[in-house]
């Protein structure tokens, strides 16, 4: 587990990202989140709304990678780690009850994917592009 530098936590509100991962087999999936939230500085989370291939894959392969770009400015971060698929407690209700003061009309809440940040790297354009910070 790594510290989410704090520039990168400022960036992360707002932005789509888009999660990564792989069946137990190595079979990709990757799928735009509008629902990423910073939890903390060594955790995030996405509402799993219509992610049925995702969750499958979580459930046999806990890696995931998660990369969000602003394309105006070409600036960007990948974060990798492990998910945890959560089905009821204090972070299901929560995330559950701010889905559903949403203006978007989002759908109900199937489950809540928290991933723990094992590390960072730039996806922006230039010299740093892939490189890791934390």
């Amino acid at each position: 587990m790594v510290s989410i530098p704090k520039y990168v936590q400022d960036f992360l509100p707002g932005k789509l990202a888009w999660v990564a991962t792989a069946s137990r087999d190595g079979e990709p999936n990757v799928t735009p989140k509008g629902t990423l939230k910073l939890l903390d500085e060594h955790h995030v989370l996405f509402a799993d709304l219509f992610s049925l291939k995702t969750r499958k894959n979580l459930q046999e392969n806990a890696k995931v990678a998660v990369t969000v770009v602003d394309a105006a400015t070409a600036k960007g971060y990948q974060l990798k780690g492990t998910a945890e698929v959560v089905t009821s407690g204090p972070l299901f209700e929560e995330t559950s009850k701010q889905l559903k003061e949403s203006p978007k009309g989002l759908p109900p809440l199937h489950h809540v994917v928290k991933i723990t940040v094992e590390s960072v790297f730039d996806q922006s354009v230039g010299p740093d592009a892939g490189k890791q910070i934390a």
